[in-house]
């Protein structure tokens, strides 16, 4: 357990503190911080962590990281992850990186989102093997610039007659 110092008296304190003991500031955030770490575990790994608040500790300048099988945060790392930034197996954040992923920018095996990146990607900028979206790239890409007969045929599978009708469109 290393120690802090306290940022209003200096005083040497834990950097687990919630509060210094001999001014009685809080630590970690103040009053609009918050965690919670289930007692259940599984591979070492709480069943849900949830870290509310700032993203980086103004004690110890350390990122605050939701790490569970559910991970709950600013940053979050977790078989089921939602956060700014996420990591994971389900990702849903504004940055998220994981077998699948839904966020504003999102890289993933399924990846959903503004750009989105994958071996399967919808978004508005879609890359991957199977690209649908407003700018489709890849090998084969189904969007506004590009309409592959393989991608429609698989996206046709995925998304049914929607597809179809898109792929049907004229085209300017």
């Amino acid at each position: 357990m290393a120690l802090v110092e306290c940022p209003e008296c200096g005083h040497a304190i834990s950097e687990k503190a919630k509060m210094c003991p001999n001014c009685g500031h809080p630590i970690g955030g103040g009053p609009l911080c918050w965690e919670y770490r289930s007692e259940t575990t599984y591979f070492g790994l709480p069943l849900v962590h949830i870290v509310y608040g700032l993203a980086w500790d103004p004690t110890t300048g350390k990122p605050r990281v939701a790490k569970g099988i559910i991970a709950i945060g600013p940053i979050a790392v977790g078989v089921v992850a939602i956060g700014g930034l996420a990591f994971g197996g389900l990702c849903l954040g504004g940055l998220a990186l994981g077998l699948v992923a839904f966020a504003g920018v999102s890289v993933g095996l399924l990846a959903m989102g503004g750009l989105a990146v994958g071996a399967v990607a919808f978004g508005g900028c879609a890359i991957g093997y199977y690209a649908l979206g407003g700018a489709a790239l890849g090998t084969h890409p189904l969007g506004g610039n590009a309409q592959d007969p393989q991608a429609i045929e698989f996206f046709k599978g995925l998304l049914g007659d929607w597809v179809e009708r898109m792929g049907e469109r004229p085209r300017p």
